[in-house]
């Protein structure tokens, strides 16, 4: 069966999920919707559609997805309209910038019966999923703590007005742009989030959300983490996950959007044995959008909880008040229904 989709946003990043959805022959882009007329002459050279308006190309066309890589403050509406017409919907992370939204939006999806997928493609890392399989087989111990960093320099270069750089749209420096990733593969790993304590800066980029953000959070469980996410910095990314038998480290030497990158992983157990072991990258990205399409097809389910989803945001939220008030907050576990 062919998945006809809707790309929506053709910035960096909807340029680059555009590509690989052109390569995949399950899928057919019937279009790609970019408010920014300028853009057009990008899309149609890719040999797509261009539709300047959402809601008309959910109209005008028979779409079976969309992919949103719309700015943050689009997507609470955008899944209400898919949703509502029966359409699946990967988004492009966050999945809101309030918990109220996120709510809304995870229940019009299970209303209409339609899948809800999300843009944090690390989960597909194999690196990523070596450290999942040592926490989930009991090969680490007891978790102790965390340190999750992701920092570059692929926004340094946007102009001032860019929305990436306000609090309104972006807000607590880089944490809509790297951060949730990290807060994403945090409660993968640890489970709910207690409480945080957020500090933003601007150092460098003159943006007024500023581009550093640093966090230090407290599980449920009493583990503990931090999180470091840069945005004018040359790239940086580690997973480190440590246990009372064991810990673990990864590091990327490139994005995940970047072929060629080495991933090292390292282990050592209370044993003393160490070993290390090099990965070649994988596209990680892809990977995200096939279980998505195969979640669509009823393949396989999407390997995202809604409690994931939701609580991800939750944890922003917090991050968000922590930022602004320079107070530790405790996270508020919103309920689905």
């Amino acid at each position: 069966m062919m998945i006809t989709c809707a790309v929506v946003g053709f910035g960096w990043w909807g340029q680059h999920i555009s590509r690989i959805l052109k390569d995949l022959d399950e899928i057919k882009i019937v279009c790609v919707v970019e408010p920014d007329v300028q853009k057009r002459s990008d899309i149609e050279s890719l040999g797509l559609e261009y539709e300047k308006e959402y809601a008309d190309a959910l109209s005008k066309y028979s779409i079976d997805a969309v992919v949103l890589t719309s700015p943050n403050d689009k997507h609470d509406e955008q899944i209400a309209l898919a949703a509502n017409k029966g359409i699946h919907i990967y988004c492009e992370k966050p999945l809101s910038l309030t918990s109220t939204g996120a709510k809304l939006s995870i229940a019009a999806c299970k209303e209409n019966n339609v899948v809800l997928a999300i843009g944090h493609e690390r989960r597909f890392e194999p690196g990523i999923q070596i450290i999942k399989e040592m926490i989930t087989t009991g090969r680490l111990g007891t978790l102790m703590h965390g340190e999750f960093a992701f920092s570059h320099q692929k926004l340094a270069s946007l102009p001032a007005t860019s929305w990436r750089t306000k609090k309104q749209y972006a807000p607590a420096g880089a944490m809509t742009q790297m951060g949730i990733h990290l807060t994403d593969l945090m409660i993968w790993f640890f489970g709910p989030v207690k409480t945080v304590h957020a500090i933003t800066a601007d150092r460098s980029l003159g943006w007024e959300t500023g581009d550093l953000t640093s966090v230090h959070f407290q599980f449920e469980s009493g583990a503990t983490a931090t999180l470091q996410a840069i945005l004018n910095t040359p790239n940086y990314i580690r997973t480190f996950v440590s246990g009372t038998d064991a810990w673990v480290e990864v590091k990327n030497s490139s994005h995940p959007d970047t072929p060629g990158g080495i991933v090292s992983i390292q282990k050592l157990d209370k044993h003393g044995t160490n070993t290390e072991e090099k990965l070649q990258w994988s596209d990680a990205v892809q990977a995200n959008l096939l279980a998505f399409f195969q979640a669509i097809l009823g393949h396989a389910d999407y390997p995202f909880s809604q409690f994931e989803l939701m609580h991800n945001i939750d944890v922003l939220e917090a991050i968000i008040k922590s930022s602004e008030t320079e107070t530790s907050v405790k996270v508020h576990a919103t309920k689905l229904e």
